[in-house]
């Protein structure tokens, strides 16, 4: 039997997703995030079923010519903006929105000259209000943001933003204190504003504003700490299948696997699944990490190795060579796996290799 480890996307659920964030934030423009390859689910095929959006932010010029290839006319912001001044000219081309966020990029702004007859570019100006990692000090934002007023080459229409680091955690100080140092320098400089992650959108609404930028949340991956995307009303998108290749009688105190890690605490039907670290699941995860076999949970024991695993079937007296496991799907979410495996389902999801065939499900959600 040849190996038949599949992600199916289910395309549907993209779409309700999607409309859920609608409900969620209705008084506010939605960016839809597609970076990492649509977070694992494939660029091309996401941006098509999220057209309805009113923007993608993707992490890469190079994505966002993926999107433009598609013919899809929808703005597109890049989020790590300008890493060299021809980046301009390529943004320009594309009709790309840049987010700016350290003077390198203000200095190449403020060097580039804008051609007849070409509209100025769009910005989205980051303020570093707490996470640390990309944007403008409080204390600089007003004087980069005059800067930015008098190019010619920019847009004088400037979103402000920044980024939450801690708003998956409900009630936590942090976000209001980010919420604090951002809420005056917006209300002085005026424009419109960003701020909400998923998160966010989740929890904060109070900070909708203008533009919520979703990601996870339009993947059915969990948001927040401890709670499935489903509580809010969002279907996973992703299920990542198999089939048994092998069922093998392993007799009492045998150990499986590589380093004999698991044990056998009586003789026992052992399942062997094509799937492993070279498929995109994760090494990582440990005796006990559920599987689905027939809808019924199975634990997979002993190591994962690269091409297979293995899978306890003492619970399934009637498994057969090819019945399909599901590994993570709508029947079992992937924040269960990823918390088995000591990491979270963005991970997993973005982690699929070239060798995981995928396959669209057109079918609507029941």
């Amino acid at each position: 039997m040849s190996r038949d480890t599949r992600a199916t996307i289910r395309l549907a659920a993209l779409r309700d997703n999607l409309q859920r964030v609608r409900e969620l934030a209705p008084r506010s423009r939605l960016l839809a995030v597609v970076k990492a390859d649509g977070y694992g689910h494939g660029l091309e095929r996401v941006a098509r079923e999220l057209a309805a959006a009113d923007a993608f932010g993707v992490a890469s010029i190079a994505d966002a010519r993926r999107i433009r290839a598609i013919g899809l006319r929808n703005r597109v912001v890049v989020l790590s903006g300008i890493d060299a001044p021809d980046d301009i000219a390529q943004m320009r081309r594309l009709d790309l929105d840049s987010v700016i966020h350290h003077h390198s990029q203000l200095e190449c702004l403020e060097a580039d000259r804008l051609p007849a007859g070409e509209r100025p570019l769009r910005v989205w100006l980051k303020i570093d209000t707490g996470m640390h990692r990309l944007g403008f000090a409080q204390d600089q934002v007003q004087a980069v943001h005059e800067r930015l007023r008098r190019l010619p080459a920019v847009d004088p229409e400037i979103v402000l933003m920044t980024h939450f680091a801690n708003s998956d955690v409900y009630d936590d100080p942090i976000s209001g204190e980010q919420i604090a140092r951002f809420a005056p320098l917006a209300a002085e400089i005026g424009g419109e504003r960003s701020l909400a992650n998923s998160a966010a959108v989740l929890g904060l609404p109070a900070v909708h504003a203008d533009w919520v930028r979703v990601g996870g949340l339009l993947y059915g991956i969990s948001v927040i700490d401890g709670r499935s995307a489903g509580e809010f009303g969002f279907h996973p998108v992703m299920s990542l299948s198999t089939r048994l290749i092998a069922i093998n009688r392993i007799g009492r105190g045998e150990r499986i696997g590589y380093g004999g890690t698991w044990q056998c605490p009586e003789d026992m039907a052992v399942g062997v699944a094509t799937i492993g670290y070279g498929d995109g699941y994760p090494r990582s995860a440990p005796s006990g990490t559920p599987v689905l076999i027939g809808g019924v949970r199975a634990p997979i024991i002993g190591r994962v190795s690269m091409d297979l695993i293995t899978i306890d079937l003492r619970g399934h007296p009637d498994a057969m060579v090819g019945d399909a496991v599901l590994l993570w799907g709508p029947e079992l979410p992937v924040e269960e796996v990823a918390s088995a495996a000591g990491t979270i389902g963005y991970e997993l999801v973005c982690g699929m290799t070239r060798r995981v065939d995928f396959v669209d499900d057109h079918a609507l959600l029941a």
